[in-house]
């Protein structure tokens, strides 16, 4: 095998600390600097997931950290993903396909098998790409879980890689996590810390000065920089909704339209909001009961779901399925996606009970479709047409089971590539103002996501608004600016070896 590349590794102190925008960020400053990156994660633990195009499923995440890099998504930078469906079992896809719901000692065993493999993935990137840059996962210091990890210390150390500790001083308590953190690992793990980067900061940063001289002191490892705190960076977290999508979005007062998003449980695929939460004429408001208010929103989404029928049962004990169906019987759009398209029907068949121990559920009965779940995962890339509008569609299909109608309605999507394939197929549903579909990331194309709100502001009596796409279509020419500008990248690139790989 040709040398392998060298390996940046960005590791946190914890979640949420902003390791993945991190890792993104550097992705596009080394793409930019002319070198060839790749981005990689052993393991992640996130239901929203991306479909590359061989049909592999990925997390999220590598996939935004991939478009960072300027390559296509492939399975190689994230081999396993653990999609938690209950709160003691997950479903576990490995190199990009599912294998089967797990316990946690199931897995423990698992993994020791596809350690391997794990490897060989980030090998194969090595050898083809300039620079890998690496994200871990949680903190390296969970005791409780070290002799088990896959994904922070154990790849470090196979690839003999340094770390960049990052952690948040937003939340407080900085210092000690950097320091707790390091007095928790072993010595040979400590010496793979290269520096700390501390994120997320606001303020006067002369302040700062003397809280980093005493952490360089008391450990040893240089601060590589400051990092200020990002509003809306546009970076997807592996489970940012708990901390960006938990409610209405700041700023958005005279933003015209209202939009509901039904927060579930075990909600998925949250990124499909994303353009609509970045929108300057819509206000999202997630729910998890009926609003207390009367300000009724112009439509209401149901998201992707990792437990439909648990999710479904939900609906019914929280008083949101008695407030969508009124939505609906008042005319207000009602929008369906994936494991929320599957609620909107008849009902949900689960003969092989693959996801409960019940054979059949009643869904809302909003659309005509019913579904039946099967053994197999559907997962594809899709491209296609909006029929209503003529506007050009791109999405991905993740999910169990099949849906299939009466014939009422009208198709929602006229598809013409699945995968690779040219094909010929309508997809989804659309009943007046009720739509339903399996396709995530249509919202991603800015055409249609347009037609959707002006025909919201049409319904209100508002005239049509238009907005400037192009700014908000690559966050990470300005992300990597930002690194450049508040890291100490020569003390990176003398630590990771990348020197001699930049082409002047």
């Amino acid at each position: 095998m040709s040398k392998l590349a060298p390996v940046i590794m960005v590791q946190g102190t914890g979640s949420h600390v902003g390791k993945s925008w991190v890792t993104a960020a550097l992705c596009r400053y080394y793409v930019n600097q002319g070198l060839k990156v790749a981005p990689f994660k052993a393991q992640n633990m996130a239901n929203n997931s991306y479909i590359c195009h061989d049909g592999s499923e990925i997390g999220r995440a590598q996939a935004v950290q991939a478009e960072a890099c300027k390559i296509e998504p492939i399975v190689d930078i994230n081999p396993i993903l653990i999609k938690p469906s209950s709160d003691l079992q997950s479903q576990i896809v490995f190199m990009g396909k599912p294998v089967r719901t797990m316990g946690i000692d199931d897995y423990k065993t698992y993994k020791e098998d596809a350690w391997p493999l794990v490897c060989a993935a980030l090998d194969r990137l090595r050898a083809e790409y300039d620079l890998v840059i690496v994200e871990g996962a949680g903190s390296p210091a969970e005791v409780n879980l070290k002799d088990q990890d896959i994904v922070n210390m154990k790849v470090a150390e196979y690839a003999n890689a340094k770390v960049l500790l990052v952690g948040d001083i937003d939340m407080g308590g900085v210092f000690a996590q950097f320091v707790g953190t390091l007095e928790l690992l072993e010595q040979k793990e400590r010496d793979l810390i290269a520096g700390f980067v501390v994120n997320k900061f606001r303020g006067d940063l002369d302040l700062l000065k003397p809280g980093l001289t005493f952490l360089e002191e008391k450990t040893g490892k240089p601060v590589v920089g400051v990092l200020p705190f990002v509003h809306g960076h546009g970076v997807a977290e592996e489970d940012a909704l708990s901390h960006e999508h938990g409610g209405t979005h700041q700023n958005k007062d005279e933003a015209p339209l209202l939009i509901d998003v039904i927060r579930f449980p075990r909600i998925s695929n949250f990124t499909d909001l994303d353009p609509l939460q970045k929108d300057p004429r819509v206000k999202l408001r997630y729910l998890t009961r009926p609003p207390e208010n009367e300000l009724f929103p112009d439509m209401v989404i149901l998201p992707g779901s990792k437990s439909t029928l648990a999710d479904l049962d939900f609906l019914h004990t929280s008083g949101l399925a008695d407030y969508v169906e009124s939505l609906a019987y008042a005319q207000k759009w009602v929008w369906g996606i994936c494991g929320g398209y599957q609620m909107m029907g008849k009902a949900i068949h689960d003969p092989l009970r693959i996801e409960s121990d019940r054979a059949r559920a009643n869904g809302l009965d909003l659309l005509p479709h019913i579904t039946v779940f099967h053994k197999g995962k559907i997962t594809t890339q899709v491209e296609g047409t909006h029929l209503q509008s003529g506007m050009p569609i791109k999405g991905y299909e993740i999910h169990m089971g099949v849906s299939s109608t009466d014939h009422q309605g009208f198709p929602l999507f006229d598809v013409t590539r699945r995968l690779d394939e040219k094909v010929e197929l309508t997809e989804g549903v659309r009943h007046d103002n009720l739509f339903g579909t399996y396709l995530h990331g249509v919202f991603d194309s800015p055409p249609f996501c347009d037609w959707v709100i002006n025909e919201l502001l049409k319904a209100k009596g508002e005239p049509a608004q238009s907005v400037d796409w192009v700014e908000r279509e690559d966050p990470y020419d300005k992300l990597a600016a930002l690194i450049e500008s508040s890291l100490d990248l020569e003390k990176i690139d003398s630590h990771f070896n990348v020197s001699d790989k930049i082409k002047v």
